[in-house]
Parts: structure tokens; C-alpha cells; sequence
């Protein structure tokens, strides 16, 4: 056993799910375990629905959690019980607490989680729906999920996130979805409000603070998460990897759950945004000089779903200086630009891909020195449309483009 001493902060944690009725419908079980601790750890809501107990340090969640988590935990000593609302595992506190301390510390007990509750209320099997949580985020995120027929559960932030939503999904053509807006679930007084988003988002609705909006979509197919958006989905300046050459380097970068991309010389952030949309795991960096294309990265990847995607109003190499190690770049500018390539390749993580384009002959007879020393693929893309000539249709050749891939 080793003499080292144990770092500070508490010997266990028991995070323990609670439903919205609280310190009423808990089982007695549960009851003794929260009597029992040192401290306990919650929100004010539940915090305030706990009986007295003499000596017992009681601590509401720090804002914002995760900033300010650590040095709460580093602070407490003894059994330490954190009331979470449902499964703390369901977009909740447990996530969190399992990142910040050792695993063999915390100890999850799960109550029946809204989204089970909120299943059951609209009949809805587990495989036949979507879940988004918005807690703290963006309801954008909401977006990505929208298609003809398509069931969706979102839980809230409070009571104004079902307006937020309805306001959302009329602007994305889906004013005609039904939107249920499920209060208070697990409790005695639960309560089902349906109607149009149309008619929501002009509602004054009394709505309960504990909610999960329950939407039934009717609207246009707004794009797959296949790669190759039409190129009218962005708003961009002529600074857009053009469809079937971002379907081709995102073939080619494959997007996986998870993991991290760089987007150097984003122009409109088409190839970070797709990422993106391929897993809600997926997460990138959109580095981009120009700081009006910038913030239109930021619109483009709002309104497609993407909220998350991280900008960078900077000029690579020195912007990538800090970054967290990706497991694919894609250079779509720049690349000619000293240091930009080299910083990549000595970035990436093992098993990482990096993909550049060129359409200039000093970045193609960079790519083709690239190719000679590291191997890879090279590759020559011509895209040709048919557009009118006169009362006859022909073809029109978009400019070349020079690809080169290469894995790590």
C-alpha cells in the first residue's frame, strides 16, 4: 500500500438520481443516504426540499459547473451525496463528476430518467426517437435533427425553451410540427400542453419550469448528415469548398464520433460544419483570418445545427499554436503560406488524416513534393455543370482542384 498521502478533496461521492417530486417520492433507502453524508451537493430547488440535519454542509452548484466544480469538490471531506435530476447520466451532473474524479470515488444511483418518463407519456419506443439536450446550450442544436416525420425529445433549460424552440422551428419551415410540452414529470400535477410550433411561439402558455418538449416534425427535408450540402445552404462570399469537392475531402477525412477537426482557411465553414453534422460528437476548429468570414462561419454553423463549432479569427500557423491535437485537419487556404503544412503534419494525432486542396501551380507543385516525400493520395478533381449555351446546353468547367490526403 503506498504511503503517499490522499489528495484532498472527499473519500466518496454517491450521486443520486432524483425525480422532480423530490424528498417525498424518494425511497427510504435513499432518505438514509443523504441523512448520513457530510455534505451534500444539488441545486437550490432540491437543496430546499432536504430536512435539517445538524452539522450537515450543504453546497448548490457552482455557476458555471464546470469552471467552478473542482475547487468545490477540493474543498469537501468525508461521504459526500450530489442530488441529480433523473439518470446522472442522461446529459446530467455524473458526466461531469466522473471526469473531475477517480473513478473507483463515484458512485452512481440512477432514478427513472425524464426522457423515460417523457417515452412513456407519448408512447414513443426508445428506437424511434431522438434525444437533444439543451440544458445550458444552444437550442440550435435542435436543428441538426429536423426531417420529415422525425421524433425528438429536447430537454430544457426553463420554462422559456419551448417558445425558443417554436420560434426555431417556424423559421426552419417546421411551423407545422406538433409540440408537446411535458411539465413536471414524475409528479403528482405532470401536465401535457400540445399544439402547433406555429401557435406556440405566439402562445402565452403557462409553462412549468421542469419541462421536456416533445416534437412531432412536419416540414422539408433541410439536408442529410451524408457530406455535400448544396452549396445554397451557406451564406459565403465565393469563399466555399464547393460541393462535390467537400463530399470527396470529407470521404477522406472520416468524420468518426468523437473526435477532433481543424478546418484551416475556413472561408464559410462548410467542411468543420459537415464534420460536425456526421456525429453529435464530432467537434471542430474553424480557423479563419478574415474576421468577417468569421463570424459568417459562426451564422453558418448556427443555423445548420452546429452551434458548438469553435471559431478561430487568427492566421495559421501562429492561430494553431495552442490547439488541441486533432485527428484530422483539412487545409482549404493557405497552404502555400510557410509553416501552415508542416505545423499539420506534426499536429496530428497517430492514425490522424490531413487533407489539402490547391487550385493555384505553386500549391499544386507543393502537394506534388508533399507526395513524393510522405505518400499518400493525389489526386485531381474537375468538376464540370450543364449550364445553357444560347438555345443549346453545354458543359461549364468549374476551376480545377488538387487534393492531396495522407494518414499519419
Amino acid at each position: 500500500m503506498s504511503d503517499e498521502p490522499r489528495p484532498a478533496g472527499p473519500a466518496e461521492v454517491i450521486v443520486l438520481g432524483v425525480g422532480a417530486a423530490g424528498w417525498e417520492r424518494m425511497s427510504e433507502g435513499d432518505r438514509a443516504t443523504v441523512l448520513e453524508a457530510d455534505a451534500v451537493l444539488g441545486g437550490a430547488r432540491q437543496l430546499a426540499m432536504l430536512p435539517e440535519v445538524p452539522g450537515q454542509r450543504r453546497e448548490a452548484w457552482p455557476s458555471p459547473l464546470r469552471a467552478g466544480l473542482p475547487a468545490l469538490l477540493a474543498s469537501l471531506r468525508g461521504r459526500v451525496v450530489a442530488l441529480a435530476s433523473g439518470d446522472p447520466l442522461v446529459s446530467g451532473v455524473g458526466s461531469t463528476l466522473l471526469e473531475l474524479l477517480p473513478r473507483e470515488l463515484v458512485v452512481i444511483r440512477p432514478a427513472v430518467s425524464s426522457v423515460a418518463l417523457a417515452r412513456a407519456r407519448m408512447g414513443w419506443p426508445a428506437e424511434s426517437c431522438a434525444v437533444v439536450s439543451v440544458v445550458g446550450r444552444d437550442v440550435a442544436l435542435v436543428r441538426r435533427e429536423l426531417a420529415p416525420r422525425r421524433r425528438i425529445l429536447v430537454l430544457s433549460s426553463d420554462e422559456r425553451t419551448p417558445r425558443e424552440i417554436a420560434e426555431l422551428l417556424v423559421e426552419s419551415g417546421y411551423g407545422g410540427s406538433e409540440l408537446s410540452v411535458l411539465g413536471d414529470l414524475g409528479t403528482g400535477h405532470a401536465s401535457r400542453t400540445t399544439m402547433p410550433a406555429r401557435l406556440w411561439s405566439e402562445a402565452d402558455a403557462d409553462v412549468p419550469r421542469l419541462n421536456v418538449v416533445a416534437i412531432e416534425c412536419a416540414g422539408p427535408s433541410l439536408g442529410g448528415w451524408a457530406a455535400g450540402l448544396p452549396d445554397e445552404a451557406y451564406e459565403h462570399d465565393g469563399q466555399l469548398t464547393k460541393r462535390d469537392l467537400r463530399a470527396s475531402a470529407l470521404a477522406r477525412l472520416v468524420p468518426a464520433p468523437g473526435e477532433l477537426l481543424w478546418d484551416v482557411g475556413a472561408g464559410a465553414g462548410s467542411v468543420g460544419i459537415e464534420w460536425m453534422r456526421a456525429h453529435p460528437a464530432c467537434a471542430a476548429i474553424a480557423v479563419e483570418a478574415d474576421p468577417d468570414r468569421a463570424d459568417r462561419i459562426a451564422r453558418n454553423a448556427r443555423r445548420l445545427g452546429v452551434p458548438g463549432l469553435r471559431v478561430v479569427n487568427g492566421r495559421a500557423p501562429d492561430a494553431l499554436t495552442g490547439l488541441p491535437a486533432p485527428d484530422a485537419i483539412f487545409v482549404g487556404g493557405g497552404a502555400t503560406a510557410g509553416g501552415v503544412v508542416a505545423t499539420c503534419l506534426d499536429a496530428l494525432c497517430p492514425a490522424g488524416r490531413l487533407v489539402v486542396h490547391g487550385v493555384t501551380l505553386e500549391t499544386e507543385q507543393l502537394l506534388a513534393g508533399l507526395h513524393r516525400e510522405h505518400g499518400g493520395e493525389l489526386t485531381r478533381i474537375s468538376v464540370e455543370t450543364a449550364a445553357p449555351i444560347g438555345s443549346f446546353t453545354g458543359w461549364t468547367p468549374a476551376r480545377a482542384v488538387t487534393q492531396w490526403a495522407w494518414t499519419h
